[in-house]
């Protein structure tokens, strides 16, 4: 009995883990109203486990140069909707680096190169959206 309750424990803990990207031609809101972009708080090591925490919905056409203070630095994966682009800033009011996404998933921002020796993870605070 305690073994059944020890792995029903940890199935439970490690549920929000089992996260999958959302794909590009499918990205909406629970409106139903269609996204730009979904940038996602967390990044996995495996790529069908990304995507997962808490999130932030990019509608079309949105400009912040200056990203809310609870997201600053804090996105690790994203994924940019069909026919559209996401440009990004590594510091706020459009300064710093500057990187455009295209439509498709980015799994770890890790793995994308900012300047000779930086990447992009928890480096954004500014962004642009279009469709």
């Amino acid at each position: 009995m305690k073994a059944f309750i020890a792995v029903l424990l940890a199935a439970l803990c490690f549920e929000g883990l089992n996260a999958e990207c959302p794909q590009p031609n499918a990205l909406q809101d629970d409106d139903g109203n269609k996204l730009c972009a979904r940038m996602f708080e967390h990044s996995s090591y495996y790529y069908d486990s990304s995507c997962y925490g808490d999130f932030l919905n990019v509608y079309p056409n949105e400009d912040v140069p200056i990203i809310p203070k609870a997201w600053d630095n804090r996105v690790s994966s994203l994924v940019v909707g069909r026919s559209c682009s996401l440009t990004v800033w590594s510091k706020t009011k459009k300064g710093g680096y500057k990187k455009k996404f295209a439509a498709g998933i980015v799994y770890h921002l890790k793995e994308v190169q900012k300047g000779l020796f930086g990447d992009w993870n928890d480096s954004l605070s500014g962004y642009y959206c279009t469709c």
